[in-house]
């Protein structure tokens, strides 16, 4: 980690200035609110432990406060920036205040969800203060393309927070928070005030911690298996499993056999599960859709 000057980072006159240069005017649709407050960015790559050897990927840099914080403390940057204008004032902004860093950054000018590949090393961690309109789906889309993420911390709105880290049994448990940990093990990891964002949202935000573990169980179900269950049962979250997974099995009879295979009550509803049961509903499945091992073969009389 180089030893940078503390007025590298930008500070509420710098935004400001520089959003005024470049025309730039926060929007909804993009769910853009730039943090001007230098101590909230340096507690966020603090929290998210980043390290002198880590390649971070950080999606929807904006105005690029969080990102010369990262560049401080990591080995490499690499921003997603979907929006024209901001995608390409970045560069020259860490070029101008950390150029001493500068080759050690990279700006991918495309929307995060479609996102396949990034150049230079694989990303080590990903840190980011995410669109509260897409902060779910991109971060899931992340995990999952990039495996080589082992430690992410992102900034959402404080509801999305709590979900992503609900547990199981928790009111605002859901569809993220067993998603979200498939990929990792979710914790809260702070919260944000309104005030150190331009222009100042109408909600709160909070940090959330997530750090990659392995799929759950060594299942023989796949990501994509799991989360047609999952989607399921909380697509009728009042209902019982026996009666949300009905579609999803064929029938509901289906559905309470495989519940029941699993050892879940088919009373049961999703709300109550943890990532590893459906997985386990998942398998049972699979199980039922596997040829007996005696069957004769396709060439076999």
């Amino acid at each position: 980690m180089s030893s940078t000057d503390a007025g590298a980072l930008l500070g509420p006159a710098d935004i400001r200035e520089l959003a005024a240069r470049l025309g730039v005017r926060p929007t909804k649709q993009r769910g853009q609110n730039f943090v001007i407050d230098a101590n909230t960015v340096r507690r966020i790559v603090r929290t998210a432990d980043v390290r002198p050897d880590d390649v971070v990927v950080e999606v929807g840099p904006g105005l690029g406060s969080l990102t010369l914080a990262l560049l401080e403390a990591a080995d490499r940057v690499t921003a997603v920036e979907i929006d024209d204008v901001l995608a390409a004032a970045l560069p020259s902004t860490v070029q101008e205040r950390l150029p001493g860093r500068a080759d050690r950054f990279e700006l991918v000018h495309s929307d995060a969800l479609h996102i396949t590949e990034l150049p230079g090393p694989a990303p080590t961690a990903l840190v980011a203060n995410l669109p509260y309109n897409v902060a779910v789906p991109v971060l899931l889309h992340m995990l999952d393309r990039f495996p080589t993420i082992e430690r992410t911390l992102v900034m959402v709105q404080a509801e999305v927070a709590d979900r992503l880290a609900a547990a199981p049994g928790s009111k605002v448990y859901g569809v993220p928070s067993v998603k979200a940990a498939w990929y990792a093990e979710v914790k809260r990891a702070g919260a944000i005030g309104r005030n150190v964002f331009w222009p100042a949202p109408n909600v709160d935000s909070g940090l959330v911690s997530l750090v990659r573990r392995p799929a759950p169980l060594r299942t023989t179900a796949t990501k994509d298996q799991v989360f047609r269950v999952i989607d399921a049962a909380f697509a009728q979250r009042r209902k019982t499993l026996r009666a949300a997974l009905a579609g999803w099995a064929g029938s509901a009879a289906a559905a309470e056999a495989a519940l029941t295979a699993a050892g879940i009550s088919p009373q049961a509803r999703g709300e109550a599960l943890t990532v590893e049961q459906f997985a386990a509903i998942a398998e049972q499945t699979i199980a039922e859709q596997r040829p007996p091992t005696n069957s004769p073969g396709r060439n076999q009389p």
